[in-house]
C-alpha cells in the first residue's frame, strides 16, 4: 500500500527534504483533499503532510471566439476599472466635484481600454480567434506523511475507508 521515499520538501523549499510515505492515492483531488480534511479533523499535524500529483497534463477550454467587438467590450471593462482607480486617486484631492472627477475617470478609461482592446485583438492577425481556460490536471493524487508519523496516519486513514465502505 505505501512505498518509502524521499520526496519533495513538505513544508517548502527551504525545508530540507524528509522521508517520507505515500500512504493513500486517489483519482481526483477532493477526495485527497478530504482525507486531508480527515487527518486533521482528528489532530493529526497535517503539516506534515502533502497532496502530490502526478501525472500532470494541460488542458485548455476553449469558452468562445474572439471577434474584435469582443475585445473591444472587454478592453471597456478593464479600462473602466483602470479609470475608477484613477478617477477615486484624482478625487481623493478634489475640492470640486470628486463625483464627477470619478465618473470621468470611470468614462475615459473605458474609451482608451476599448480602444486598445480592439487594436491589440487586431494586431493578432487572426493567429488566435478564440478565448480560452487552462487548467493543470493530474491523473493522480497521492497523500503523503512524513515517515515518522506514518503509522499514526494509517491507522485514521483506515478508520477514514471504513467508513467510507459502510462498515461501522
Amino acid at each position: 500500500m505505501a512505498t518509502s521515499w524521499t520526496g519533495p520538501p513538505v513544508g517548502g523549499a527551504d525545508t530540507p527534504a524528509r522521508p517520507t510515505v505515500s500512504m493513500v492515492s486517489y483519482s481526483d483531488y477532493p477526495s485527497a483533499q478530504r482525507a486531508v480534511d480527515y487527518l486533521s479533523d482528528h489532530e493529526f499535524p497535517v503539516e506534515r503532510t502533502a497532496i502530490v500529483g502526478t501525472d500532470l497534463r494541460l488542458v485548455e477550454n476553449v469558452l468562445g471566439r474572439m471577434t474584435v467587438g469582443r475585445a473591444a467590450l472587454a478592453g471597456v471593462a478593464t479600462g473602466a476599472w483602470f479609470g475608477l482607480f484613477i478617477g477615486l486617486l484624482f478625487g481623493l484631492f478634489s475640492e470640486s466635484n470628486w463625483l464627477g472627477v470619478i465618473l470621468a475617470g470611470v468614462l475615459i478609461g473605458a474609451v482608451w481600454g476599448a480602444v486598445f482592446g480592439a487594436i491589440a485583438h487586431a494586431m493578432t492577425g487572426g493567429r488566435r480567434d478564440f478565448t480560452s481556460r487552462s487548467s493543470l490536471q493530474a491523473a493522480q493524487y497521492a497523500v503523503t506523511v512524513d515517515a515518522e508519523h506514518a503509522e499514526a496516519a494509517r491507522q485514521l486513514l483506515t478508520r477514514l475507508n471504513w467508513q467510507a465502505s459502510g462498515a461501522s
